[in-house]
């Protein structure tokens, strides 16, 4: 029997690439497709469903969900270890799962994973994100999610070293990483983690230049790993075997728990 999707935003550009994916992906099937007319009830019915709105609308979205007892990935950007923190509670006591999931690409992933791995070893780290003008916050998800990943390496440390942080031209700070964001044409999606330490810099550049073939694994995979989650899940990385440490959910009580979902999701998405 298939599972019945109703991705939430299907007319964006995320939405329109996802729709495509559970279209195409044995063992899924298109139940709905919301647009910002539809009313949040048509996801009644749905054995899953996917939100790629905005920062604005995805609070709803999520709720709608939980409330019913679906299952839910989220694919808009937007949500700080704080703000997940904020639905935890809704999640625990309704007994269903929310996957969210900062950037579907699985190289971004990797980038941002190799970019905690070396955080205790430089002093110095900042991140830069470049996206499309019509991209309507900052910072990214990506680089949100990628610098409480650096905080989190850094436990042992302490935060990095950021001075001046009190001009505005200094970057946001988000645990303690200045991130600087761009809104341009020209680009899909860029980020760079530059890390710094005496007499050296290391920096770690991820492209996105096809999103829908960038993004389709990673989709495939939220897929087949969210309907076994139970409570709240940090990122993609979160069923990868990186080898390069486990990885942290930001926010996370305890450990990620797969329940074996590792391997089914190397079976469908041929990682």
């Amino acid at each position: 029997m298939s599972t019945r999707v109703a991705v939430v935003g299907a007319t964006g550009k995320l939405g329109r690439v996802i729709s495509q994916v559970v279209a195409d992906t044995e063992g899924f099937e298109l139940y709905a497709q919301l647009g910002s007319r539809s009313a949040l009830s048509e996801i009644a019915g749905a054995d899953l469903v996917v939100d790629a709105t905005t920062p604005a609308v995805s609070m709803d979205v999520v709720r709608a969900a939980v409330e019913r007892g679906i299952p839910i990935i989220v694919g808009t950007s937007g949500w700080s270890a704080e703000r997940i923190a904020s639905v935890r509670a809704l999640v625990t006591a309704a007994g269903t799962g929310v996957f969210f999931v900062p950037n579907f690409s699985l190289g971004s992933v990797l980038g941002s994973a190799l970019a905690a791995a070396a955080a205790p070893f430089f002093s110095s780290i900042e991140i830069v994100e470049s996206h499309r003008s019509t991209k309507i916050d900052s910072p990214s998800g990506t680089a949100v999610r990628t610098a409480e990943l650096i905080a989190a390496a850094r436990s042992e440390v302490g935060p990095v070293d950021a001075p001046h942080v009190d001009q505005r031209a200094r970057g946001q700070q988000v645990a303690s990483v200045p991130i600087h964001s761009m809104r341009r044409p020209g680009v899909v999606a860029q980020q760079s983690v530059v890390l710094s330490g005496p007499g050296e810099t290391l920096t770690l550049t991820h492209d996105t230049v096809d999103p829908a073939a960038a993004y389709s694994p990673g989709i495939r995979l939220a897929l087949a790993a969210a309907a076994d989650v139970r409570g709240v899940v940090v990122g993609l990385d979160s069923f990868l075997d990186i080898g390069i440490g486990r990885p942290v959910d930001a926010g996370a009580d305890d450990p990620v728990d797969d329940g074996g979902v590792s391997g089914q999701v190397a079976r469908t998405t041929g990682i």
